[in-house]
């Protein structure tokens, strides 16, 4: 599958001088693939090592951190010359050797014409101020499929016209309603390779398709469960596993079709407060299966700055997934007939494509009664970004927020079609086209560019 990363890799491999890079994201995100095609398509040899399937690899690096011994030794376990000017070396779950997280560092000051990438599972859990110095390696999280993503991956026909949008052209209802039902087919299937890779070779069969979607996100949410017990312990992985468990069934039970901030009440028996509960949430989010939306009260540059710790939404970190563990069958989501649960679906999307397309925090706004579901920054400024799952637009919180805090623009992502005649200032896109908010644009300009 084409992933958009390959461009920042490409980026990576250009550098000079470079760090070593160290790609993190969830199990069956795709990692091992990009790279092993990164080596194929973009240099003349790539060595590849697994340090959880060939666990005498991590002898190599008892004995100390020299880069020059440790590409010799690596070279003799191949058998295999390994040029360090113009080959890629890929460690693999890296996680499973603390020694080879480590020496990462010393491949940056001692061998830096060495494209060296690493991946690894769990990382966020894994990494600490003992692994390596900060500002020794380049991170990249590679994420879920995005929606743009999911089309290449189906070879979509309406790929170039999806990807040459622009705020002159209209796009035909024509094309506008087969991009909605491709949507509709994402929001089931997610974007983990797999279960993507699953949907693609029986669409032709979608009652079939769907099935086998369903099946693998099983086998994935179990394996999930069995890396929280291997990884946080017997009772931590219980805690994990409930907070995990709540996030959709607390989405279950939003009613006005925004997602409202997290619920510590019920979650665990006997728990009631964040101070508690912080820990369990603060693996999943280092782990990746979550995402955290940070409520702000102002409108204020910078965000972060107006943040509390125990006051956030809760999302999770596939769509597809979310579907899965809410119980909802194919068929309700493709009628679109799921009631206020079209709302948090929306919701969920949207961040993730705002994730996957390089934010790294989301932002929500709420003041007094009024919400508005993110707030971005963009060219210094905080642009106000309402989502609604249908054509049904009502934009009272959006109006509020406009009229104190004279935003350049406002952005509604909802069932319409896109068409920049007349917006006066409101800047109206089909949700479909989430990702393609840019993550710095000229703010009298159209962000869809």
């Amino acid at each position: 599958m084409q992933r958009l990363m390959m461009q920042q890799l490409l980026a990576w491999k250009n550098e000079g001088p470079r760090k070593p890079l160290l790609l993190k994201g969830v199990r069956q995100v795709g990692k091992t693939y990009l790279l092993k095609e990164f080596g194929k398509s973009h240099f003349p040899n790539f060595h590849y090592f697994n340090f959880e399937k060939q666990l005498e690899l991590a002898k190599i690096f008892e004995l100390n951190l020299n880069p020059e011994r440790i590409v010799r030794e690596l070279s003799f376990y191949l058998d295999v010359p390994i040029n360090i000017k113009t080959d890629l070396v890929i460690f693999d779950e890296i996680q499973e050797s603390p020694k080879a997280l480590t020496s990462l560092k010393y491949f940056q000051e001692d061998c830096p014409e060495l494209h060296l990438c690493a991946a690894g599972s769990l990382l966020g859990i894994h990494l600490n101020s003992s692994s390596f110095p900060v500002g020794k390696v380049t991170f990249k999280t590679l994420r879920p499929l995005s929606f743009e993503e999911f089309l290449m991956a189906n070879n979509d026909k309406s790929l170039p016209i999806f990807q040459k949008v622009n705020s002159s052209d209209p796009i035909p209802a024509i094309i506008h309603e087969y991009l909605w039902v491709q949507l509709k087919h994402y929001f089931i299937v997610g974007g983990l390779p797999e279960v993507v890779a699953a949907f693609c070779k029986d669409k032709q069969d979608l009652y079939k398709a769907f099935s086998l979607v369903r099946e693998k996100q099983s086998d994935l949410v179990n394996s999930y469960y069995a890396d929280t017990a291997k990884h946080s312990g017997k009772v931590n992985a219980m805690h994990i596993d409930r907070v995990w468990r709540s996030i959709p069934s607390q989405l279950q039970q939003v009613q006005d079709g925004s997602i409202g901030k997290y619920k510590f009440r019920g979650v665990i028996p006997g728990i009631s407060h964040y101070d508690r509960l912080a820990g369990a949430i603060d693996w999943l989010e280092a782990a990746g299966l979550a995402l955290k939306v940070h409520i702000v009260n102002t409108g204020q540059i910078p965000f972060q700055g107006y943040t509390k710790e125990n006051f956030f939404k809760l999302v999770l970190f596939d769509v597809g997934i979310l579907g899965y563990m809410c119980g909802l069958p194919a068929k309700v989501i493709l009628d679109y007939d799921y009631g206020s649960y079209k709302g948090f679906f929306a919701e969920n999307f949207v961040a993730q494509e705002l994730i996957c397309h390089g934010r790294d925090s989301l932002f929500s706004w709420q003041e007094n009664k009024a919400e508005v579901e993110f707030l971005v920054e963009t060219d210094g400024s905080a642009i106000p970004v309402e989502v609604k799952a249908g054509s049904v637009i009502k934009i009272k919180s959006l109006k509020t927020f406009t009229e104190k805090y004279h935003p350049p623009f406002e952005v509604i992502f909802s069932g319409r079609p896109f068409d920049m005649k007349n917006t006066k200032g409101m800047h109206y896109y089909p949700l479909y086209l989430a990702g393609r908010f840019p993550v710095s644009a000229h703010t009298k300009k159209d962000p869809v560019q």
